[in-house]
């Protein structure tokens, strides 16, 4: 049995839109359509979606129906509905226009996540979740549901939270198999589908669906090894190159392990630059690579994919996708350079934003595509004019920058509503929800509005680079010298002159400093 919270009026018995804009699956009574009474549309899973039509007096009114104490399957009964679906049904049809005063039923998004990857909602926030889905809710159509570590773990699938939308993707102790399960029960709009991301946890198979997609990646090899140590006869290394199949790979190569979530990565250089290899790993401190000069020999405890290095210039780009029209590019410092991450005085690692050209943010929407992701980070090596996909990591949210915060949050609301509720419009507000408070900055004739610049004319304006010419003639080497150190006395040094803060550089001509650091290094050494 159901109840009548609200109708849609205004909808013509002969538009087109108004049968259109029913929820898919439902289908009018054809033996009542030329009846004066009311006229019921229903579906087998009315009661999931919450929609009812009536044809009265001219009028198709689609109703919102709220679910009694009784489940039951919605029909026609004699000249009207039943006394508990017509319930509220009055008040709105009397006044010949009820949808002004329509409560929508709110889109449930269900965040199934590990906590230690999202944290929001609990004691320690993710800062990129905790913006984006307070600006979704922001919109008053969408309520959030955190499944929470408990319920994911310990509880079974039909005790899940029932939710229209489904956030969820893999990390370490993830039930992804549990995930599909539940997935396939309520069959809601997820927008990281969940099969796919199996890929993403071998390396091997995210370049051969990238490869299979025309997606252009490095010049690589896979080596198999079925357990440690294992001697392949198509596997060949000398001093200065490995062979594999038959495909030579000369220093420096790069050599992945196949697992995605080993991060261990090696660069081996050639005998001519002195040999050696350099360690790549996952942030530690400050950081972020180790150069072995020792090193010569490649790995053989498993399988890795030896690939063709490629020289960019210094740096790396990430790219990060909110389904496949829209992406968001940063650029870092390569940990090939020196291995020290850049910070600033916050201590978080230095990124520059960057335009994509138009052949990067194709290969955007299809890297989207083709693995199913909507929100999707993957990395792009830029080399001699021409890009490469080296990584696709799934999941990823830009860190720190606002205005992505907005755009991702507004792209996902377009999303949620197309697959969920196509009726509703999915036009954005003149002020977007989150900014009808902020108080507004006085200008002459300008108005800023997020990151773009209002004008009185009405046009949005928005920087988009800053083109600077700089000279930089030859001139003699300073001969620095880099080198770690550890002694307490010079660290104590340096804290007293940049304020107490630990990464924060001194730089200092003066006689007092100076004789500080010299009676540093005597009483040191």
């Amino acid at each position: 049995i159901y109840k009548c919270v609200s109708f849609y009026t205004h909808l013509s018995r002969d538009s087109a839109f108004s049968l259109c804009s029913l929820p898919v699956g439902f289908q009018l009574l054809p033996q009542l359509i030329s009846s004066r009474l009311p006229l019921c549309v229903y579906s087998e899973s009315v009661r999931d979606c919450g929609y009812f039509a009536v044809y009265e007096t001219g009028t198709l009114r689609v109703a919102v129906l709220q679910p009694e104490k009784v489940e039951g399957r919605m029909v026609a009964k004699g000249g009207g509905m039943s006394g508990a679906a017509m319930e509220g049904g009055g008040a709105a049809g009397a006044d010949g226009g009820g949808g002004g005063g329509m409560e929508t039923k709110k889109i449930k998004i269900g965040v199934c996540v590990m906590e230690k990857k999202v944290k929001c909602g609990f004691e320690v926030s993710s800062a990129p979740m905790k913006q984006i889905l307070d600006r979704l809710q922001a919109f008053g159509e969408f309520e959030v549901i955190h499944f929470g570590d408990k319920a994911i773990l310990e509880d079974p699938i039909e005790r899940w939270p029932i939710c229209d939308c489904l956030i969820a993707f893999y990390s370490s102790g993830y039930p992804l198999e549990k995930a599909e399960a539940y997935a396939a029960l309520r069959k809601p709009f997820v927008i990281n589908e969940l099969e796919p991301q199996h890929l993403l946890h071998d390396r091997r198979k995210v370049y051969e669906r990238l490869e299979r997609f025309g997606i252009p990646v490095p010049r690589y090899a896979f080596v198999n090894r079925g357990f440690p140590y294992q001697e392949l006869e198509y596997f060949v290394e000398e001093e200065d190159f490995v062979e594999v199949h038959g495909q030579r790979f000369w220093k420096p190569f790069v050599e992945k392990p196949v697992h995605g979530d080993d991060h261990s990565i090696m660069i081996y250089y050639p005998s001519s630059a002195g040999g050696g290899m350099k360690e790549l790993f996952r942030k530690v401190g400050n950081r972020s690579s180790e150069f072995h000069p020792d090193v010569r020999r490649v790995r053989r405890e498993g399988s890795y994919i030896y690939e063709e290095f490629m020289p960019t210039g210094g740096t790396d780009v990430k790219v990060y996708t909110v389904g496949p029209e829209y992406a968001h590019a940063e650029a870092r410092k390569s940990p090939v350079v020196d291995g020290v991450v850049m910070r600033n005085h916050d201590g978080k690692e230095v990124r520059y934003p960057v335009l994509l050209t138009p052949n990067e943010k194709q290969m955007s929407r299809e890297v989207c595509l083709a693995f199913r992701q909507g929100v999707c980070g993957f990395d792009l090596l830029r080399c001699e004019g021409r890009s490469y996909v080296c990584d696709v990591n799934g999941w990823s949210f830009v860190k720190n920058s606002y205005k992505y915060y907005d755009d991702a949050a507004c792209v996902l609301r377009k999303m949620f509503l197309d697959a969920k509720a196509p009726h509703l419009s999915t036009t954005i507000p003149p002020t977007l929800p989150w900014k009808v408070n902020e108080p507004a900055q006085p200008t002459e004739g300008l108005t800023r509005q997020g990151s773009g610049i209002i004008g009185s004319f009405g046009q949005s304006e928005e920087l988009r680079c800053v083109i600077a010419i700089v000279r930089h003639g030859d001139r003699t080497p300073k001969q620095k010298v880099k080198l770690k150190v550890t002694e307490e006395k010079l660290l104590n040094l340096m804290l007293k002159y940049n304020g107490g803060r630990a990464r924060v550089e001194v730089i200092s001509f003066s006689i007092t400093f100076l004789f500080c650091f010299l009676s540093s290094i005597f009483i040191g050494y």
